[in-house]
């Protein structure tokens, strides 16, 4: 059986956020059960933790004495399995993996330190400062990403691994306004939200927050 690791709570603000939710959704699409190990903390920053997981993150994947960490490198290990996530054609497959290292590499980078700016240091003078110039590089990713949509339901001709992580990385937008500036792309994210897997993924992550609130 698969297993991954999760946070038993997080702050609000992070809550359908944090990574394992791509790992989830991932395999939510490719049809593979799985189940949860909770962490705290404690866990977080135990040794033995830190033996499957350096950087005391989440998710961790294990399977059949396999471990694995990095929501990417997951993802992509499971969407090698199905041809839900992955085209089986050499090219589609290549295209489709080339979008999911877009999403982290030419994306992913300049949305995260947008969040981290409003969301840890908003008060902050360099923050402050700084804040324009970034919102400037996010604004011309998404306008970029936007062109290259166009009219298309998808990054490709299809629903690809490299469509669950880009909308994943666009979801950390969400403390803002500015995907209304780019309906094209709103459109898309929102497409991809409304599947059936992703929206399992998102309930299963949710589920014990929502229960430590009750």
């Amino acid at each position: 059986m698969i297993s991954i690791s999760a946070f038993k709570w997080v702050p609000p603000f992070a809550q359908g956020l944090v990574r394992d939710l791509r790992v989830r959704w991932a395999l939510e699409e490719a049809g593979l059960p799985y189940e949860t190990r909770f962490i705290d903390s404690q866990v977080q920053a135990s040794a033995d933790y830190r033996d499957l997981q350096p950087f005391g993150q989440v998710p961790v994947f294990k399977e059949d004495g396999l471990s694995l960490f990095e929501s990417g490198a997951i993802v992509l290990h499971i969407a090698s399995r199905s041809d839900a996530l992955l085209p089986t054609d050499e090219a589609g497959k290549a295209r489709a993996i080339t979008w999911l290292f877009a999403a982290l590499n030419s994306v992913e980078l300049q949305v995260q330190q947008l969040a981290e700016i409003d969301l840890f240091a908003a008060d902050k003078e360099w923050a402050k400062l700084h804040r324009p110039e970034v919102e400037q590089a996010v604004r011309r990713r998404l306008k970029e990403l936007a062109t290259w949509l166009g009219d298309r339901e998808y990054l490709e001709d299809r629903f690809t691994a490299g469509d669950l992580m880009m909308v994943t990385v666009l979801r950390i937008l969400r403390h803002t306004d500015l995907l209304d500036s780019e309906p094209t792309l709103k459109a898309y994210k929102e497409r991809c939200e409304a599947r059936p897997a992703f929206q399992r993924a998102l309930a299963a992550q949710m589920k014990p927050f929502q229960e430590q609130a009750a």
